[in-house]
């Protein structure tokens, strides 16, 4: 399975100009905003994580408050894990922000392993609004100790 998330293409200085300017004098207000409003809501963010490797296992974690944990999807397909989740927005009626930096809406991930694991003895768990994932490594890559006899 292949990435299945989208890079961020950035736009020319020519191209954020001219959307500038068209969206400034051809749309009403009111349009833009619905504009901007659907293109966030549409929006896959690149979920941050943390990744690391111990003697037994791949471990991953993720902060994603606010989401039920039932509603977290992750999937490994080969050597690829990929974990999926919305943020739910905090209901606007009403309200009239001066601020509103924290993130909301979909949020995904994928992770080549550069180790084999064994998929169906992962376990994941959800404390705090942070979500770790234990992959453990698979027996022939795990470091073995050989002892040495004397004669």
């Amino acid at each position: 399975m292949a990435n299945q998330m989208s890079t961020w293409e950035p736009l020319t200085l020519r191209d954020a100009m001219d959307r500038l300017f068209d969206e400034s004098y051809t749309l009403p207000m009111r349009e833009r905003l619905a504009r901007w409003g659907r293109e966030r809501e549409d929006a896959v963010y690149r979920l941050p994580v943390d990744a690391y490797t111990t003697d037994e296992a791949v471990v991953i974690e993720a902060s994603i408050p606010g989401v039920d944990p039932d509603k977290v999807d992750i999937t490994i397909d080969g050597d690829v894990v990929t974990i999926s989740a919305e943020i739910p927005s905090s209901p606007a009626e009403g309200r009239h922000y001066a601020i509103s930096e924290r993130l909301c809406g979909k949020v995904q991930r994928s992770l080549n392993l550069n180790v084999p694991v064994e998929a169906s003895k992962a376990e994941a768990s959800f404390e705090n609004g942070v979500l770790t994932l234990h992959l453990p490594k698979s027996e022939e890559i795990k470091p073995k100790r050989i002892t040495v006899q004397s004669k």
